[in-house]
């Protein structure tokens, strides 16, 4: 391909604390050639692309480091092909595929086909996990060292929680010695038995068995407790509430090295959302009150918090269009992600650096891979978005298979205009 000229821009990159009025230069290779304020038309080749921005905002592809794609078992609620389109709309670039597919990925054969799978329908870089235990079973570990070898980037059960303090720290010590990351669900099951919402008056109200925040506490802190003696790369999904925020704070404290995770869900919903048994708005964790949501944007901003996810989760219609408590959990985010995040810096709770560090190179960071940067030599993954567009979530006009959005009809601030993959220009608006 041709380099391309990128002009008229105003440029973030968190990872090189950039943020100015510039240009940029694109590679043959579909590499960042060169990038900022002093960069001139004289400095790419004749035959460059000249492409006007038109004073839009320029940041890398976003990371997602949560999201479920259906291929193989699920292909009815999403594919490869509908979940990369909903990514590029939204300025995804870089997705951390989730393992509980049918059958789960968690032998070699399995990470094999879904490597291929996806290198032959996917549009977007794709980082798969597998389970930390077969079937996600929660008994029996897989067999870390090969399946990294394979190309796995981490480890996840997903949506469940190794309740076992025994196995969990032998998973810990083998992830320790083979340098992988853990990525867990934290919640007591015990604790969170037949529950489908906050714990709290609106549960009450709704008559519906809420879940306490200290199901989740108590799995963060046996875990910290476990990390003391098996450091490991270990990393928390999701949080929700105060009182993990607190744990975690303490931890840090104390020089225990993870990082954690947060849903938009929980930083754009609380639980007053839900109304009269909304199931769109089943998630897990559960939407919680506005003291807690309030906790979490204060979190990110303290850093106790490193990354904002999607937890992208397809369902059926007919899955989600029952009575509350049997209703199917999740709700579909890749292509919302971006958008719900800048409204925490429209409504000032978030300085947008902060936002876009927390969407770019903080969970490259984590997975230790070259993405979420426009530094001279990197990838030209990188998302041109207007800041100030409005617009309205409508689930007919999002990409995804599934149409499970939580934020139908919300209005939104920020509109992805353009998604650049290896500087080939993939999605417009």
């Amino acid at each position: 391909m041709n380099e391309k000229f990128l002009t008229n821009c105003r440029i973030i990159d968190p990872s090189q604390k950039i943020d100015e009025q510039g240009n940029i230069i694109i590679d043959e290779k579909g590499k960042i050639k060169s990038i900022g304020k002093k960069v001139k038309l004289s400095d790419a080749s004749k035959s460059a692309e000249k492409i006007d921005l038109k004073g839009n905002l320029v940041i890398p592809g976003v990371i997602d480091m949560k999201a479920f794609v259906g291929e193989p078992g699920y292909e009815y609620k999403e594919n490869f092909r509908t979940l990369s389109q909903a990514a590029l709309a939204g300025g995804v670039t870089s997705i951390v595929t989730m393992p509980n597919t049918k059958p789960v990925i968690d032998n070699v054969s399995m990470v094999d086909f879904i490597i291929r799978r996806g290198r032959d329908k996917a549009k977007v870089n794709l980082f798969p996990c597998a389970s930390i235990t077969k079937q996600t079973n929660g008994k029996q570990m897989t067999e870390f060292g090969l399946l990294k070898a394979r190309g796995i980037i981490g480890f996840s059960d997903v949506n469940k929680t190794i309740q076992n303090t025994e196995l969990m720290s032998r998973v810990m010590n083998y992830a320790s010695d083979l340098d992988v990351l853990i990525m867990q669900h934290a919640e007591d099951y015990e604790l969170s038995k037949n529950s489908c919402i906050n714990e709290g008056e609106i549960a009450t109200r709704l008559g519906l068995q809420g879940v306490s925040d200290i199901a989740e506490k108590i799995i963060i802190e046996r875990d910290l407790s476990l990390l003391a003696k098996f450091p490991c790369r270990y990393h928390i999904n999701q949080i929700s509430t105060q009182k993990s925020l607190d744990v975690i704070k303490k931890n840090k404290s104390n020089g225990i090295s993870f990082t954690t995770g947060v849903s938009i869900n929980n930083l754009s919903l609380n639980e007053n959302d839900i109304g009269e048994f909304r199931t769109f708005l089943k998630l897990s964790p559960p939407l919680r009150d506005e003291k807690n949501r309030l906790s979490l944007v204060e979190g990110l901003k303290n850093e106790l918090i490193d990354v904002i996810v999607s937890d992208h989760i397809p369902e059926d219609e007919e899955s989600k269009r029952l009575p509350f408590a049997q209703a199917a959990t999740g709700s579909i985010g890749v292509e919302t992600l971006l958008p719900l995040a800048l409204e925490l810096y429209h409504n000032n709770s978030l300085s947008l650096d902060k936002i876009i560090k927390c969407l770019t190179i903080n969970p490259a960071k984590i997975l230790k891979i070259n993405k979420g940067t426009l530094k001279i030599g990197a990838d030209a993954d990188l998302c041109v978005l207007d800041l100030e567009k409005p617009w309205v979530v409508k689930p007919e006009n999002l990409k995804s298979k599934s149409k499970n959005t939580a934020f139908e009809n919300r209005k939104l601030q920020g509109k992805v205009k353009m998604t650049f993959l290896n500087g080939d220009l993939v999605y417009t608006d």
